[in-house]
């Protein structure tokens, strides 16, 4: 039986937060037809489970699929209007797919998306696991979506919450109130819905999907003004958090979570995290009980490139050992 089966890559929830997702080896003849075409040659190696995983939220997100052919799809909002995108490794270059009115933006910004703004060479491995995290992963990049709204809005989402409840919420407010994505895609994708669509949900829908009035009321006055929400996608990533915290409820969790993806910032660190500091001081320093100070101090050698350093950490898998049960699941629905 040796052989027979390739083995599984080691995932727990600590590496899947820190974007690693399994990708399908592509298998021939696996192609579509009926959309505008584009295939881009990275200029080095590139893992797009590592490089697209980030825009998952969770294994049911109805605007994110990975299939057995070794495709990757994306059904977005994008300024000329909804978009599916369908993305292959094929040897040495990435063929890509596109439907809908939102096909030609998401061709044009396919490269930054799978990270060519990105210069992963300037980065510098100071601690023994960083550099080995760092070696198994050459094909890590950070994406850049030029997309603010569909990353601020499930980040807002996941505001003082279990990744459980607000993957859900995600989902069912995605299914409730998008509309299905164009194209060939799998079966129940969705793209998300506009800004508009957003500030007419009912207070009960949000209710029923576990959404609680404090982070219903940030997305609402996010949408009122999206163009200048949008705006922040073309600015420095420091720039771009000021701009998305002068939103009340919005605060530096929330806006780095945004920016890592829309802008693609390697220094965008995430603070006020529950389980990222204890993540970090384990892995660098065998400190299960590091806080915010304590993990910037550790990270500060990697200053520029803070945010790569921690999924780094995260991607190679060490955290501390559970001493207390998991946050209990609420469902405000219920009620």
């Amino acid at each position: 039986m040796a052989g027979r089966f390739t083995p599984r890559p080691a995932v727990n929830r600590t590496t899947v937060r820190g974007g690693g997702i399994v990708v399908p080896a592509p298998r021939p003849g696996a192609a579509t037809a009926g959309g505008r075409e584009r295939t881009y040659v990275p200029p080095g190696p590139l893992d797009l489970g590592l490089v697209l995983g980030p825009l998952r939220r969770g294994p049911g997100d109805p605007t994110f699929r990975t299939t057995p052919d070794g495709s990757v799809w994306r059904a977005t909002r994008t300024p000329a209007g909804p978009g599916t995108l369908r993305v292959t490794a094929k040897g040495t270059a990435v063929h890509a797919e596109a439907w809908g009115p939102g096909a030609e933006w998401l061709l044009e910004q396919l490269p930054a998306m799978l990270g060519d703004l990105d210069d992963p060479g300037v980065f510098e491995p100071r601690h023994r696991l960083v550099a080995a995290s760092h070696r198994r992963r050459a094909g890590l990049r950070l994406t850049r979506t030029g997309l603010v709204l569909e990353n601020l809005i499930p980040s807002i989402l996941e505001q003082k919450v279990t990744t459980d409840e607000a993957y859900r919420a995600w989902r069912l407010l995605v299914r409730m109130y998008g509309e299905p994505a164009p194209g060939p895609c799998p079966d129940r994708m969705h793209v998300m819905p506009d800004a508009r669509t957003w500030a007419t949900i009912p207070s009960w829908e949000w209710h029923r999907a576990g959404v609680d009035n404090k982070r219903a009321s940030t997305i609402l006055r996010a949408v009122r003004v999206a163009r200048r929400m949008e705006e922040a996608a073309a600015m420095e990533p420091e720039a771009a958090m000021a701009r998305l915290e002068l939103i009340p409820g919005i605060g530096p969790w929330t806006s780095a979570e945004t920016v890592q993806r829309s802008n693609g910032a390697p220094d965008a660190i995430t603070v006020g995290d529950l389980h990222l500091p204890r993540i970090v001081g384990y892995a660098l320093a065998g400190n299960r009980d590091a806080d915010d100070a304590a993990m910037l101090e550790l990270l500060a050698p990697y200053a520029g490139q803070r945010h790569r350093a921690a999924r780094l950490i995260l991607l190679g898998g060490q955290s501390p050992p559970r001493r207390r049960p998991k946050m209990p699941r609420w469902d405000i629905g219920r009620l």
